[in-house]
């Protein structure tokens, strides 16, 4: 059974850290004004966080907020957790009713544009990335009570009260609601899954789209690159799958224009 690793990780930059597994990544900014997440990850990783707060004698009760980058349940696993905490639970209102739903109505509310057979029957490995999702909670974690703890955007706009006031980045595609987050003055960029560097079912390394059986609307994901590229104080891409990007937001979407829809 595949479990996620509890060793912690260097910094990926100063102040972030890298969390979650060799199959979905979530993050930790640290701020003056407190930490931040940006993404909440598997429940299977909530001992994880946990251990990696307490080695800075803090509990989830000091994050302030949690930026969700979309409503997929790989990227949503602790938000219930941290939102009994306390934490502001931050999300596009386009994705919001699959946090109010639960994690299995992703499949009505973003539903893949293609099937995951083709890639499985192609790739039969590739069903090692489903599998650990589904060991690590993916699809039971409690769904979020509407509240003043579950705050949506409509629109891009900088988020002034979170520590560190990123800007959300609305990029439709992957799902409905998919939103990047771009700390300026810190030079970071949060793609979540609208490029990443990793596909679990193509096995593809690199920046590139989610290939199309884990994706909503593929022409849209394409055409929200563009939005990428505007973020020029970017210079280090964090994605949901795979490993950071150094360099600029264009380097990455130029390769990914590359690959194409898959």
């Amino acid at each position: 059974m595949s479990r996620p690793d509890h060793r912690p990780r260097p910094e990926v930059a100063p102040g972030v850290h890298r969390l979650g597994d060799h199959v979905v990544n979530f993050y930790l900014v640290e701020d003056p004004e407190g930490p931040v997440l940006v993404d909440a990850g598997l429940p299977g990783h909530l001992g994880q966080l946990l251990d990696h707060l307490a080695a800075s004698n803090r509990s989830p009760a000091d994050i302030r907020a949690v930026l969700l980058t979309h409503g997929h349940p790989d990227h949503t696993g602790l938000a219930h957790v941290l939102q009994q905490a306390g934490a502001d639970i931050r999300i596009h209102r386009h994705d919001a009713a699959i946090l109010r739903d639960g994690p299995r109505s992703a499949m009505r509310h973003a539903g893949p544009e293609r099937s995951v057979l083709p890639y499985l029957l192609r790739r039969p490995a590739a069903i090692a990335t489903p599998l650990h999702l589904a060991r690590n909670g993916a699809f039971t974690a409690p769904a979020l009570s509407a509240g003043p703890g579950l705050r949506v955007f409509g629109a891009d706009q900088r988020l002034e009260d979170v520590p560190g006031a990123p800007q959300a980045v609305v990029l439709p595609g992957h799902t409905p609601g998919s939103a990047a987050y771009l700390f300026p003055e810190r030079g970071l960029l949060f793609t979540g899954d609208a490029l990443v560097t990793h596909d679990g079912l193509t096995g593809h390394t690199g920046p590139t789209l989610v290939c199309r059986g884990f994706t909503h609307d593929s022409d849209a994901a394409l055409a929200a690159l563009d939005r990428l590229d505007e973020l020029t104080t970017a210079t280090l891409l964090l994605p949901g799958h795979g490993d950071p990007f150094t360099g600029s937001p264009q380097a990455a979407t130029d390769r990914a224009r590359q690959l194409g829809r898959r």
